[in-house]
């Protein structure tokens, strides 16, 4: 039999450029946004003002390598608050781990009882701080917590309990907890609402086979429910990871650029925000606060890097 394309090329399949067109309005706004300022950002922390031993003014920046990363970690003077701030952030970052994100899970797993009333309420009213401006809650809470004009004491005193009450915002030893916990506070309901739709999303019939199995209540919950919702978890503690870690506004809003009292609330974006642009007799330094947002953004990277070739792996393989 002839072939009946005698020999021609098979047909070519048509280019689609209308793929380029559409995807270019969001390539070139990321692009302009993201991209360029963070190479940008790699620019500026490889250079620095020379050493000048006559004490002249200097101007210009020279190619340092380097240089700036090594006076961040191992000079006396930067790398003290350097690690003060990079251990208050894990701290931090523990905190909503331990406390927000179970707190989260546990709240979502009761909204999605079908016998429990009023579920739209309750669900509306522990997601509404989370659509509030960070300053307004700062402030509110710092209104609340005052030990001249706050409510906190007189709330305290009425239970019997006047005598647990002290500045905590005021305190080293108490200021950063009391932060996160505002935060938390705060930001509880978005892992609410992500565990809780993926609750909704399980099944009718796994639950029913479950029941029939004598799978109920409690023991439902962490033998069957948990497993599949491990990867909204996963997605949640990345989340949290990366907005823990570029933290700024609400340490800014209660305790001010200089993250009193002493540097004990100080986070990596506090610190950054000192040393680029300086406070009260400290002088900004863009090219040290560059490397300080580049520190940032490779910790953070590191840590998304971490969930998605090891972590996610492992949930995958453990679902399937």
């Amino acid at each position: 039999m002839s072939d009946p394309t005698n020999g021609a090329a098979p047909p070519r399949k048509p280019v689609r450029w209308h793929i380029a067109v559409f995807l270019a309005p969001a390539v070139i706004v990321y692009t302009m946004v993201m991209i360029i300022p963070l190479f940008e950002t790699l620019r500026l922390s490889v250079y620095g003002q020379p050493p000048d031993t006559e004490g002249n003014l200097i101007v210009d920046t020279v190619f340092v390598g380097l240089g700036n990363y090594a006076t961040l970690f191992f000079d006396p003077r930067w790398a003290a608050d350097f690690w003060n701030a990079f251990l208050n952030n894990l701290y931090f970052f523990f905190i909503h781990m331990v406390v927000q994100n179970p707190i989260g899970i546990a709240i979502a797993a009761l909204l999605s009882m079908h016998r429990l009333r009023f579920r739209t309420f309750y669900r509306t009213a522990i997601f509404v701080p989370a659509m509030l401006s960070v300053v307004i809650i700062g402030f509110a809470w710092k209104l609340i917590l005052s030990p001249l004009w706050g409510v906190s004491s007189t709330l305290l005193g009425a239970v019997g309990l006047g005598s647990f009450f002290q500045p905590w915002l005021g305190l080293e030893s108490t200021a950063l907890t009391t932060l996160s916990l505002i935060s938390v506070w705060q930001f509880v309901g978005i892992p609410m609402m992500l565990i809780y739709a993926a609750l909704l999303n399980i099944p009718d019939e796994l639950l029913e086979a479950a029941e029939c199995d004598g799978v109920t209540g409690i023991s439902q919950f962490f033998k069957i429910k948990l497993p599949l919702i491990l990867p909204t978890i996963g997605i949640i503690s990345i989340l949290t990871f990366v907005g823990n870690f570029n933290a700024f506004d609400l340490i800014y809003a209660v305790q001010g650029a200089l993250a009193g009292p002493n540097f004990s609330t100080d986070l990596l974006g506090t610190f950054l925000y000192r040393t680029f642009f300086g406070q009260q007799l400290q002088l900004g330094d863009p090219n040290m606060g560059a490397a300080v947002a580049t520190v940032m953004f490779l910790i953070i990277l590191s840590g998304v890097s971490l969930y998605l070739f090891v972590i996610q792996r492992r949930i995958t393989r453990y679902q399937f």
